[in-house]
């Protein structure tokens, strides 16, 4: 671990703030409780409290050296006392030898040492307490800040996975229609199956090429769904048609990729699937009060089905809508008049 102070400038000039209000502090009280010493002994309450700040910063290391280590708590605090004791007697050896210097006169200098000694003792132990609490007190709050940070990645991890695992429910059913598909078109129609290859193949490179929930644009998304039609049109022909009414302010949204996908697989699947007449899937795009309002739109036959859905594409929807958005984006299905819609409310920006 870094040094907690001489690492971060904005902490360095709070300690040397702090430092400094100690030896003002100290010095006022030098010149009250000993006025026959007073330029002496102001010199000395600023100088002295210079040389710990300088001690403080070194002492540190061996405190690190001891916390990180697999001591037990009684030789912890032996260790600790140790560096106190050490630290408050360089403390003392060095402000004498200053004040040595400052007092040429011996006399002077033996009678205000014997004065400020006891108090330089318990001033000392008792200011190398306060640092060794805020030693303390910084490698809590670095553990603390490190464990929020492997949480925050861990829950990152958790979602992103969780997400991918949603996206990649495509229905598979899809993939294999279309082969079925192509392979027939290879005898009564070369040309046609050539091109519905080469339209599955951009609509299977677009959904497998995207990075994670890397956001695409609603324009993106719509040429996409595009090539999924012209491959399902081939198999139901005339049975299936499409519309569109997108609002040109909307094109450029950006939502998670291939969002929109199973909601137009469960179109083909109680719609077009159930129906013995044409199904028109509607698409519309509009923008309103700062969200992007999207619609799909399809009708049915209203007879039993024999074909029972599980929500599993609904879900889906719903619930990377949450880990994208949040609260922030909704769906909403109705069924009315044998016309069955998904509603997506999406913030128009991310």
């Amino acid at each position: 671990m870094q040094h907690p102070i001489l690492a971060n400038r904005t902490r360095l000039i709070i300690w040397g703030l702090a430092w400094l209000f100690l030896g003002i502090g100290q010095a006022l009280l030098y010149y009250f409780a000993y006025g026959k010493f007073v330029n002496i002994s102001i010199a000395d309450a600023l100088l002295s409290l210079l040389i710990f700040s300088v001690l403080a910063l070194s002492i540190w290391y061996p405190f690190n050296y001891f916390t990180l280590g697999k001591e037990n708590p009684l030789s912890l605090i032996l260790n600790l006392l140790a560096i106190g004791v050490v630290s408050v007697v360089l403390w003392i050896l060095i402000s004498k030898g200053i004040l040595l210097l400052l007092l040429p006169d011996r006399n002077i200098h033996q009678e205000y040492w014997d004065v400020t000694l006891l108090y330089r003792i318990g001033t000392g132990l008792f200011i190398y307490m306060l640092v060794i609490l805020s030693y303390f007190l910084f490698v809590s709050l670095s553990n603390l800040s490190e464990k929020k940070a492997r949480e925050a990645k861990l829950e990152s991890l958790v979602k992103e996975t969780e997400l991918k695992m949603l996206r990649s429910q495509i229905n598979p059913h899809f993939l294999f229609n279309s082969l079925n598909s192509i392979s027939s078109l290879t005898i009564s129609d070369p040309d046609k199956a050539r091109d519905m290859v080469i339209k599955l193949s951009e609509f299977m490179r677009y959904a497998l090429s995207k990075k994670d929930e890397q956001p695409v644009t609603l324009r993106s998304e719509l040429d996409n769904l595009r090539l999924y039609f012209d491959i399902e049109k081939v198999r139901f022909g005339d049975r299936l048609t499409t519309d569109e009414n997108i609002d040109e302010n909307c094109l450029d949204t950006k939502m998670p990729v291939m969002l929109l996908q199973p909601l137009y697989e469960n179109a083909i699947k109680h719609g077009v699937y159930e129906s013995t007449q044409r199904v028109t899937i509607v698409t519309e795009a509009k923008r309103t009060d700062g969200h992007i309002e999207i619609k799909i739109t399809n009708n049915f036959e209203s007879v039993p089905s024999s074909r029972k859905g599980t929500g599993t594409g609904l879900l889906n929807v719903s619930r990377r809508l949450e880990l994208y958005y949040g609260k922030n984006a909704s769906i909403k299905t109705t069924r009315e008049n044998d016309v069955y819609s998904v509603s997506l409310i999406i913030p128009s920006e991310v």
